[in-house]
């Protein structure tokens, strides 16, 4: 329970540092050059994780009460994988998935109360006119954004002949990382958390029912 506590707790506060940051300090566009290959740049998406969305108000509604029921659903799953003392790295994995969902639901459903808009400017906290949308209608912060590499496909590729690239071309944030880091490592290290739950079974002595 303490490893999951810690792991939610730090990625929520740095996630949510970083996003307010951002939003009280730069206007959207803006961006600050890291390196070649690694830059800071604000925008703001409506639906999903490295900004992937459903067009229109009901979509962004939809995307918000989706994540809050599946956040509950990981919750749910988290915490009975700490009742069962499951593989410790497991416990790692969804904590960091529920931490980068929760983050992510807070600013669907608080910064449109909490913060004027980004176009005009940079944005304001609890400004005097209220904020730029109702409660599940805010908007994700994103800011991190790394394009690595960019080219152009040679002529003779089918269908992207001729046509230029780059990668990494979304911009995502702290908590569409942890999501990603933990579905990555649970990817990895599958295998191993079966063999644990396999081994468990064979400790747990059988129970014969005797029929007279």
């Amino acid at each position: 329970m303490k490893r999951a506590s810690l792991i939610i707790l730090a990625v929520l506060l740095l996630d949510q540092f970083v996003k307010i940051w951002i939003k009280t300090h730069m206007y959207l566009g803006e961006e600050i050059y890291i390196t070649h290959w690694f830059q800071i740049h604000f925008t703001e998406n409506n639906g999903m994780a490295f900004g992937l969305e459903l067009g229109g108000s009901f979509g962004k509604l939809f995307l918000s009460v989706f994540r809050i029921v599946a956040s509950f659903g990981i919750g749910y799953y988290l915490w009975h994988l700490i009742k069962t003392k499951a593989h410790p790295l497991m416990i790692t994995c969804f904590s960091l998935i529920f931490a980068g969902a929760i983050g992510n639901i807070i600013d669907s459903a608080f910064y449109g109360l909490l913060f004027s808009d980004s176009f005009e400017g940079v944005s304001k906290f609890m400004p005097a006119g209220g904020g730029y949308a109702t409660f599940l209608h805010g908007r994700v912060v994103d800011m991190l954004y790394f394009p690595i590499m960019s080219g152009q496909f040679p002529s003779w590729l089918p269908i992207w002949g001729g046509d230029t690239f780059l990668f990494f071309r979304p911009i995502f944030n702290i908590a569409d990382s942890s999501i990603s880091v933990g579905v990555f490592l649970l990817l990895i290290f599958q295998k191993r958390f079966t063999q644990k739950v396999e081994a468990k079974e064979e400790e747990t002595p059988a129970v014969s029912v005797l029929v007279p």
